[in-house]
């Protein structure tokens, strides 16, 4: 009889789930240039939302984008699935939970781009801020949201060590040329400008536990945009932009240069 890691395994080695898994890694990485585009544009003062939601609706708004952005949907459903796949063959249970959490990203994406390209329209940064609302509402609330942002805050430091360490680069086959370095400093860049904008977040989610003004709360969106607010917000916000760009870059080449 076989045994679930029996099955996930042989399920892994299909070549067709190893193709969709590395369309999903370009996926992540064709919304992080467009998130990165969005935001040197509103440094520039235009307009648009500097996270997932505004990235697949500016996709939606060109010609053929509904096309691509369904192609990223069928992506990012099969790196879900390439995650719980991962998280049952995984041995320690810190990498099962970690597997399960980005599968759970990953789903959290594709039902955002499935709304979106049935056009019924979703705004991330608008929901974040009514369901912090809601959850500074309930009794003992502002301590689950405080520990929320506690929790992003420290994923963003994680990115941050990851992109230092550059720990990022394990299990990538790269080329014994020139392109070898250029990656790496791409991942590099775009791993430590991740980690700056998620500690933003966590920061801001923190904040606004501690203030009770859920408006404060409003992921990604919110925290780049904040930047606007201090001196020299509006160079922090184009590097910043520059930064997910390279992240975004990295996960392209990094969806043909993983070793599935």
């Amino acid at each position: 009889m076989s045994t679930p890691q029996a099955v996930a395994r042989t399920a892994e080695r299909n070549p067709i789930v190893r193709v969709l898994a590395r369309v999903g890694n370009a996926t992540i990485g064709l919304l992080h240039i467009l998130i990165g585009a969005i935001a040197i544009a509103v440094a520039f003062g235009a307009g648009g939302n500097a996270d997932q939601s505004g990235a697949l609706q500016a996709l939606v708004d060109v010609p053929g984008g509904l096309f691509v952005v369904w192609a990223a949907i069928v992506g990012l459903i099969a790196l879900t699935l390439w995650q719980i796949l991962q998280a049952v063959v995984a041995h320690k249970a810190g990498q099962r939970v970690s597997e399960i959490a980005k599968g759970v990203v990953y789903a959290v994406l594709a039902v955002t781009a499935i709304s979106i390209a049935a056009g019924s329209g979703h705004d991330a940064s608008t929901t974040e801020k009514t369901a912090s609302a809601r959850l500074l509402a309930q009794p003992g609330g502002v301590f689950v949201l405080g520990l929320i942002g506690l929790i992003v805050l420290g994923i963003g430091v994680g990115f941050l060590v990851i992109g230092i360490r550059k720990s990022f680069a394990r299990g990538l086959a790269l080329p014994a040329n020139g392109l070898a370095p250029a990656t790496v400093t791409l991942g590099r860049i775009g791993y430590i400008a991740k980690g700056i904008a998620l500690g933003i977040v966590g920061a801001l989610v923190v904040t606004g536990a501690i203030s009770y003004d859920p408006e404060l709360a409003g992921g990604l969106d919110g925290a780049l945009k904040s930047l606007t607010q201090v001196p020299y917000g509006v160079f922090l916000l184009i590097a910043m932009g520059l930064g997910l760009i390279a992240y975004g870059v990295f996960w392209c080449v990094r969806s043909v240069a993983i070793r599935l």
